[in-house]
């Protein structure tokens, strides 16, 4: 999909004290080995060797392997924690909609799934991926106890919820916010892929979010990975805005 706008920003429209709560709040939740299912990270395959420039999809294509190739590499490093404050939608949902509707998207959303804090600490990095499809194959399914099965890990597959609020909806728009002060962590940048046919340039990396509290909205479907981070920790919150299939 080509759209006028591939993404939009806000540089520190959070304060300082904003970012130290959210930084305090997301480290009090965070379990050791936390990590995102769908991906294999390093926290599941900590004898693995990183792969930073493609995703798991990617590699099985290329080898023919299917969970082989999960035992032998990673394509995440990074700690994670959730978090459900109503304070955190009024501070950021006004701005994702602003951006929506300024960007020209204009998408019809109807809910949010919980904000993401993520850790990345010196070597940390996330490797090419795209948060959603945003057709009816990428749709959430309700996922029912007895019948539906869990992954490897215990936990609800990637594409089901047990939230019934989220069936049937796809992720339609991204939000990235930096939490960190100038200075904090070298690397770690927010790395777009706007695809062949780009009319401007494919790649960016989008420094226009390294002062503190900036935050970047972008379509779900848009690639992007996190470049390593060499020095310092970054911390960062990600939000997913739903809305149905795009028809």
């Amino acid at each position: 999909m080509v759209v006028d706008n591939s993404y939009y920003y806000f540089q520190k429209a959070l304060s300082p004290d904003d970012c130290k709560k959210i930084i305090d709040l997301g480290l009090s939740k965070i379990p050791e080995n936390a990590t995102t299912a769908g991906y294999t990270s390093k926290g599941d395959q900590p004898n693995a060797e990183p792969q930073k420039d493609k995703t798991l999809e990617e590699l099985k294509k290329e080898t023919g392997v299917d969970k082989e190739i999960e035992k032998k590499t990673y394509i995440r490093d990074s700690e994670v924690s959730w978090l459900d404050d109503k304070w955190l939608y009024d501070l950021i949902m006004p701005l994702i909609f602003k951006a929506n509707k300024d960007a020209g998207w204009k998408y019809d959303l109807e809910y949010n799934e919980s904000f993401q804090f993520t850790v990345y600490r010196p070597g940390g990095f996330y490797g090419w991926h795209s948060d959603g499809g945003g057709d009816h194959n990428a749709k959430y399914k309700r996922y029912i106890p007895g019948i539906d099965k869990l992954d490897d890990k215990g936990k609800i597959p990637t594409s089901y919820t047990n939230n019934n609020k989220m069936v049937g909806l796809v992720r339609k728009l991204s939000c990235t916010i930096n939490l960190n002060s100038p200075g904090e962590y070298m690397g770690g940048n927010l790395k777009f892929d706007f695809g062949p046919h780009s009319q401007n340039e494919r790649y960016h990396e989008c420094e226009e979010i390294r002062p503190q509290g900036s935050i970047v909205v972008f379509p779900s479907f848009v690639h992007h990975q996190v470049t390593p981070v060499t020095r310092g920790t970054r911390y960062s919150l990600v939000l997913w805005a739903l809305g149905r299939p795009f028809k």
